[in-house]
This record gives C-alpha cells, sequence and structure tokens, in this order.
C-alpha cells in the first residue's frame, strides 16, 4: 500500500536556539528510496553546535535545518527499484546511514566514499540545500544506505550505530595491535566509544582525560577505561606558554598508574575526540615514539603544534571524517554486547530520553549541557516517537 503524499512534521532550526515545528509533507517516494517511520534519534555534538550558534566549526547553516542523523525507524514503503534490490522490506527496523556519496568520483571507487566531494549528510550544513535531517516523522533515503537491524537490537541501540560507527573508523585508522596501550582526550559519548571498541576489538588498556569528573568516573565505573584524569583547564598567555601547559599535561597524565600496577607513561595510540589545541598538543607529547594519534573531534580550525616533536620520533598523525563501511561492523559489536558477550555496554552513553516532536526542543537543551537540573551526568540523549 503506498502511502505517498503524506503530512510530515519535524522540527526546524531557523537560527541559534530557534526552533520551529513544521509540516513537510512528503510526496510520491523516489524508485530506490524507502521510506522510513523514524523511531529513534540520538543527538550529536553538531547538532548542538548548529543549536546553539547555527554553524558547526566552519560549516553555517543557509536554510532552516531539521537536525538529527544518528537514527533509526521503521520502513513503511519501498520504491520500485528498492524493491529489486531486496535489501529491505515494508516492516524492517533499519539503522540510517545518514551520508550518500555519488558512488562514481575516483575516492567511491576507491571505497573511501565517506570524503566524496559530492557527499551528502542528513543534518548537516555543508550541502546546500540541506539535506534534512531524522528529526522529523519521516525521511525517504536511498535503501543501499539503510541497514537492516536484528531482532535483539531495538530502535535506540540501531541510533547508537552511527557514533558507534566513527569509532570503529578511528580504531581502524589507528593500525592497532592486540593489547595496545591508548589514551582518550574526552569522554563524550565518541570518546567513550573510541575507548570501548579499542577494548573490544583490540583488548586494549585505556586512559582516559576529561575536564568533567563525572564523565571521567563514568568511564571507570562503566568498564570504558582503566585509569582516568581530570584535566584542569589551563590558558597560557602566548604560543610558548601554551606548549608548555600541553607537555606538563602529558606528564600528569603519564604518571597515572595502570590497574596492573607500573605508569601509563607515553602511549602507542592517542585518539584526540576534543578538537581542543591544548589536547592535540597534550597528544603529541604523549605519544610514544612510532606511535599514532587519530584526530577525532572537531573543533579549532586552525593550531599550533610542536612540528619538531612529531617529525623527531615519527609520529603518525591521521584524522577521522565519519565513517566509511563500518555499519555490518557495528551491529555486530552491538548485537554481542546486547547479548552479554561482549563489554563494555556501549548502550549505557543514553542517559536521557524524550519522547515526541514536541520533546525536541528540551533534548537539544538538554544534550548542550552535561548535567540535567537534578545534577545527573548527561552523555546521551534520545528522541522516540
Amino acid at each position: 500500500m503506498s502511502i505517498s503524499h503524506i503530512s510530515n512534521k519535524g522540527q526546524y532550526l531557523h537560527g541559534p536556539g530557534q526552533l520551529r515545528l513544521e509540516d513537510r509533507p512528503l510526496s510520491s517516494i523516489g524508485p530506490s528510496d524507502v521510506r522510513i517511520r523514524i523511531r529513534a534519534t540520538t543527538l550529536c555534538g553538531s547538532d548542538v553546535h548548529y543549536f546553539k550558534y547555527g554553524k558547526n566549526g566552519s560549516i553555517e547553516v543557509k536554510e532552516p535545518l531539521c537536525g538529527g542523523h544518528e537514527a533509526a525507524g521503521e520502513v513503511v514503503e519501498v520504491g520500485t527499484a528498492a524493491r529489486v534490490l531486496g535489501k529491505v522490506q515494508v516492516g524492517d527496523k533499519v539503522a540510517v546511514e545518514s551520508g550518500v556519496p555519488c558512488q562514481e568520483c575516483p575516492k567511491c571507487e576507491d571505497g573511501r566514499y565517506n570524503i566524496c566531494s559530492k557527499l551528502r549528510f542528513r543534518s548537516s550544513g555543508a550541502s546546500f540545500p540541506h539535506f534534512q535531517g531524522t528529526l522529523q516523522e519521516y525521511i525517504d533515503h536511498p535503501a543501499e544506505w539503510c541497514h537492516r537491524l536484528p531482532d535483539a537490537l531495538s530502535f535506540d541501540h540501531g541510533a547508537l550505530l552511527e557514533p558507534l560507527s566513527v569509532s570503529i573508523h578511528a580504531v581502524n585508522r589507528a593500525t592497532m595491535k592486540e593489547k595496545s596501550l591508548c589514551l582518550v582526550f574526552g569522554a563524550g559519548a565518541v570518546g567513550l566509544l573510541c575507548a570501548a571498541v579499542a577494548k573490544i576489538k583490540h583488548n586494549s588498556s585505556v586512559a582516559i582525560a576529561d575536564i568533567d569528573q563525572g564523565r571521567v568516573q563514568f568511564a571507570l565505573d562503566h568498564g570504558f577505561a582503566d585509569t582516568g584524569f581530570v584535566v584542569v583547564p589551563r590558558q597560557g598567555k602566548d604560543l610558548k606558554e601554551r606548549l608548555s601547559i600541553g607537555k606538563e599535561l602529558s606528564v600528569e597524565i603519564g604518571k597515572l598508574k595502570w590497574p596492573g600496577g607500573g605508569n601509563v607513561g607515553r602511549v602507542e595510540h592517542v585518539f584526540e575526540c576534543t578538537g581542543i589545541e591544548s589536547c592535540a598538543q597534550a597528544s603529541i607529547y604523549a605519544t610514544d615514539n612510532g606511535g599514532n594519534i587519530v584526530l577525532v573531534g572537531m573543533g579549532t580550525p586552525v593550531q599550533s603544534w610542536p612540528i619538531a616533536e612529531i617529525t623527531g620520533r615519527e609520529i603518525n598523525i591521521v584524522s577521522v571524517w565519519r565513517y566509511v563501511n563500518c555499519y555490518p561492523q557495528a551491529i555486530e559489536i552491538m548485537e554481542a554486547v546486547r547479548g552479554g558477550a561482549l563489554k563494555p555496554d556501549v548502550t549505557k552513553l543514553i542517559t536521557h530520553r524524550f519522547t515526541g516532536i514536541q520533546s525536541i526542543p528540551l533534548a537539544y537543551a538538554t544534550a548542550s549541557n552535561t548535567r540535567d537540573k537534578e545534577s545527573r551526568l548527561i552523555i546521551k540523549t534520545v528522541v522516540n516517537f
């Protein structure tokens, strides 16, 4: 049965902090698309930046934008070509891989579709017209970029697959060995997931650092990290002082003890998930000779680094842009976690739930903070509808 030309309510951002509930009806479904009734969207740091500032880094919102890209829902209609593809059918629970590449350029042909210059990504201001996000009742999305969820996984679990995929890609980029020693800067959702994936895939020992004591304690209490450090923010008056602060921070973290004994010292892999200059600088000093730094967080666009420290010790620095071919493994990990076969339990990241389109402004406001009105820690918010 066709449900084309249906009403479709969503929350659209018209400026910093300015959300409006709008009904933007959907017309006939495209032949390669499936129509998805969105059931869960978890909010990302980029969603929060668009909400608070009208931009994410240097990417500005140019027209009313519906946020959300970490999503799962139920298939309610399948286009004619998508039926032939046979990947999903009406009634399936699916996770939405929100980036849609051109599949024709050299990067796509090389399998690196995440850096396709023509890629359109839901809830991002990078492409124009914007590819609207998942904080609306329905979306039409290419069937090829929908992933069927096993029965054991809920819609919430499906939404978490997106940030989990980011972290899988980050760990893949690190080229880690078994039982590698790791340091993660930033104990937000992506930092915690990088720590989790390093443990799950490589049995790594993980130290974690954050300015929020509650987040560091959360990581320790739930098995995401083996030791943790609470960073006291400091600002240098000039470059020399800023570099000195970064170096001192790395030394202090290096004094931490692993549970089995011995100092953390310098580690083989650092995941920099904050985007903050001082953390990037500290990452360089904290990395062992020949080690790897993975830049995961988006933050200060122009930074000063101690280049001689990098070249003189052959430190490898790689960046991460979303993910590529990671959803199948993310589903496997999530299913094993829910079955009790793998730890830590990444579903613990969802700390706050909201229900209904009308609750989205409150969900945004909550996700913009690290504590709620009752002083409970906020890691990840989810909207169900």
